[in-house]
């Protein structure tokens, strides 16, 4: 019970600061604003990612000074017992292109494992907030897992990698993609891992995978799927590694069916 009220206190923290990086974001929203390039054309960063994450790392350090804090600009060193993760606009490229899937994305990862998660999209109208053993929420309802067991009544959802598609890896998600397509309703893919996972969370797809993620893009909708009854594995059905980043997240009833198409290109070993 003491650890439950300890989770519930952090996510609230995480669902404050989450909220105050989102109204500080969505004021440059649809202002196509300047970019910088990473580590690839596709990987951009705005004058106001930089900014969220500056108010992000302040505000978790003046509540909870003794985590520390791994986050998408500005790094971190990782924790082996419990470490904020951050993103601070997740969907960057939709953010620069006044796309309205994006996210401001706060995770608890502890000893590996994710534990809470707050995610606010504020073009959206819509926030996720919950932890494991605590449930999840949604613009402050409960929610949870679809109930579907039929890939084929499933609507799923992926991305592609722009670190992947870079280096025209085989793994590159495409032929993963191919498999699914035939097997399922339909495929989303949205630009915001975040928002996917949460979207599993709240039941509206029934499946998630996807390749070459980051921890910062997952701990915070990982954990909600956990706590909304879903299940994560890795691309083979193995136990998750979230700073691998080759995942798959669903309600569990269609799981095994998605890992059985997502792992036939011998590439899943590379998430175990």
């Amino acid at each position: 019970m003491t650890e439950n009220k300890d989770l519930e206190a952090l996510t609230l923290v995480a669902l404050s600061v989450a909220r105050e990086a989102a109204e500080l974001v969505l004021k440059a929203w649809r202002s196509r604003p300047s970019f910088e390039r990473k580590a690839s054309y596709a990987d951009l960063v705005t004058e106001h990612d930089l900014a969220s994450e500056r108010l992000i790392r302040r505000l978790l350090a003046e509540r909870t000074p003794n985590l520390p804090i791994v986050g998408e600009e500005q790094g971190g060193t990782h924790s082996e017992g419990r470490t904020w993760y951050c993103d601070p606009i997740d969907g960057t490229v939709n953010f620069t292109h006044g796309h309205a899937f994006f996210a401001v994305s706060i995770g608890l990862l502890e000893h590996g494992k994710p534990v809470l998660g707050a995610v606010v999209a504020p073009a959206l109208a819509s926030e996720w907030h919950g932890y494991v053993g605590g449930g999840a929420f949604r613009n402050g309802n409960p929610c949870q897992v679809s109930p579907t067991d039929d890939l084929s009544d499933s609507l799923v959802a992926t991305g592609f990698s722009p670190v992947l598609r870079r280096m025209g890896a085989p793994e590159d998600n495409l032929a993963a993609f191919a498999r699914v397509m035939p097997a399922v309703r339909d495929i989303r893919r949205c630009g915001s891992a975040a928002l996917d996972l949460c979207l599993v969370a709240d039941g509206t797809y029934e499946a998630y995978w996807e390749r070459k993620l980051s921890p910062w893009d997952m701990v915070g909708g990982a954990a909600l799927v956990l706590a909304a009854g879903g299940r994560l594995t890795s691309l083979s059905g193995g136990p998750a590694d979230l700073l691998r980043g080759y995942i798959v997240a669903s309600n569990g009833h269609v799981h095994d069916g998605v890992v059985a198409l997502v792992s036939q290109d011998g590439q899943s070993r590379l998430s175990d």
